[in-house]
């Protein structure tokens, strides 16, 4: 049963938070009004949801109640401010050699065509490239609005199904390959490290990018001594940059540390796909042979593969996100 009297009492703040929008203290203060932007926009869905509901009950069609007050419930869940902000996305080859490999190269690029459809830019911070095109490992990062937000739901084991090309029988090979996402950190988390708590270590960047890349001590290794976190970036020919790139690293696996302990502590009940699963997990199968792509973690199946592997992931990830909000509303009302 929904609580009208309760919504609106929360609802009701928004003219109070709309003012404070236009309050220079809070406007001289970054993250104050980022806050403060985000709660009004959170008001601002909730009190117009709430004027929905209100008018579907007046007008008495069930069916409008119905799609109404799941318009209101979802509106009762406040978004995870970590969504808007730029991906860091790591692929690592796991069983399967060669194929793995080549797999973990496929995924890459299935992510960077989508990136490129929505206009946001990739950077590469670290890859150790095979001969046949494909990635043992590679760790990019995402840049642009709501990145992290559309990936979060990509951590996981993935799975593919199919005839390698140095397979002369036809026989079908399963490999995997690994992907972690975490949010970028940003001057907002406040995430200092002591120079006590860093080690840093210089060597050759390896791989193509000319004769320098064996000569001069460009790419750089940074290690969290307290958590044994780990960042490297090598893919810049300045050693500047490249410390600066694996430093920005560094503290999106601290900060992604840090949330995933501190939601271990609010007990699996409440915990759903949002960061939640174990990473090591399989959560999805690419099977070549049948154009066939299943999701296993909500029950989705697409015969689509050979677009989703060209970046056609858009239903995917919005069957993904749809999900999670379900969860969430359904977490929402069962701990009331």
């Amino acid at each position: 049963m929904i609580d009208l009297d309760q919504i609106r009492q929360i609802s009701g703040r928004l003219e109070s938070v709309e003012a404070a929008l236009g309050d220079p203290s809070v406007l001289a203060d970054r993250s104050l009004y980022k806050k403060t932007l985000s709660e009004y926009s959170f008001l601002k869905k909730l009190d117009s949801a709430a004027t929905m509901y209100e008018l579907a009950l007046d007008d008495g069609d069930a069916e409008l109640i119905e799609a109404s007050k799941d318009e209101l419930l979802a509106a009762l869940v406040k978004p995870d401010p970590l969504d808007q902000r730029n991906a860091v996305i790591e692929i690592r080859a796991g069983t399967g050699g060669d194929e793995a490999a080549l797999f973990a190269g496929d995924l890459c690029r299935m992510y960077w065509r989508y990136c490129e459809s929505k206009g946001w830019k990739i950077s590469v911070m670290n890859s150790n490239q095979t001969s046949l095109d494909g990635y043992k490992e590679i760790v990019f990062t995402v840049s642009g609005e709501g990145a992290y937000g559309e990936f979060r739901f990509e951590s996981g084991a993935h799975r593919v199904q199919r005839v390698p090309a140095t397979e002369t029988q036809g026989r079908i090979h399963t490999s995997a390959a690994t992907v972690v996402v975490f949010p970028e950190a940003d001057e907002d988390d406040e995430l200092e490290i002591p120079a006590k708590d860093l080690r840093i270590d210089l060597f050759c960047a390896g791989g193509a990018g000319g004769q320098h890349v064996n000569k001069t001590e460009s790419a750089v290794r940074m290690t969290h001594l307290p958590t044994g976190l780990v960042a490297v970036c090598q893919d810049e020919r300045s050693q500047i940059r490249n410390r600066e790139k694996c430093l920005a690293t560094l503290k999106a696996r601290i900060l992604d540390f840090r949330r995933r302990e501190e939601e271990a502590k609010l007990g699996a009940d409440r915990l759903t796909l949002r960061g939640s699963g174990d990473r090591s997990e399989k959560i999805r199968t690419y099977n070549f042979p049948q154009n066939r792509m299943t999701d296993h973690r909500i029950s989705l199946t697409l015969y689509s593969l050979d677009r989703i592997i060209d970046g056609e992931i858009s239903e995917l990830l919005s069957a993904l996100r749809k999900n999670d909000l379900d969860e969430r509303v359904r977490l929402k009302i069962s701990l009331a």
